[in-house]
């Protein structure tokens, strides 16, 4: 029996399954999907007097999000400063600008202090 060559070794066989988790189906993502539409609409309700509710259903959202998979619609991702998770609202936590230099709007939430910068492209002008 010839012996194997140095460096090489046969792979032991796994008695444990794998850590993936199997897709969680679709009735059950559109259901998370809902109840993540229902804390931000009730994030929303609540900022003005109990804003830590507020960042608390934020907080909720997320962790359903990333149980299930979710993605967060485009709309959403920009109602919540994404380092201190709480519900933005301009005017009262948050500050909203935009830079032409650099082509984007600024959103600067006010408890934390964190920056982010979404790009933005010039409408072309159409001749009517």
């Amino acid at each position: 029996m010839a012996s194997p060559e140095p460096g090489t070794r046969k792979p032991k066989p796994s008695k444990t399954k794998t850590r993936g988790s199997s897709p969680k189906p679709a009735w059950q993502r559109e259901m998370v999907m809902e109840r993540i539409r229902i804390l931000f609409n009730q994030a929303g309700e609540s900022f003005r007097d109990h804003p830590e509710r507020s960042r608390r259903y934020v907080e909720m959202a997320l962790r359903l999000s990333t149980r299930y998979n979710v993605r967060f619609p485009h709309e959403l991702k920009r109602s919540f400063c994404r380092k201190c998770h709480s519900f933005l609202v301009p005017g009262a936590n948050a500050k909203i600008r935009t830079s032409p230099s650099q082509r984007a709007v600024t959103l600067t939430c006010m408890e934390c202090g964190h920056v982010a910068r979404h790009p933005y492209r010039k409408e072309k002008k159409s001749d009517n």
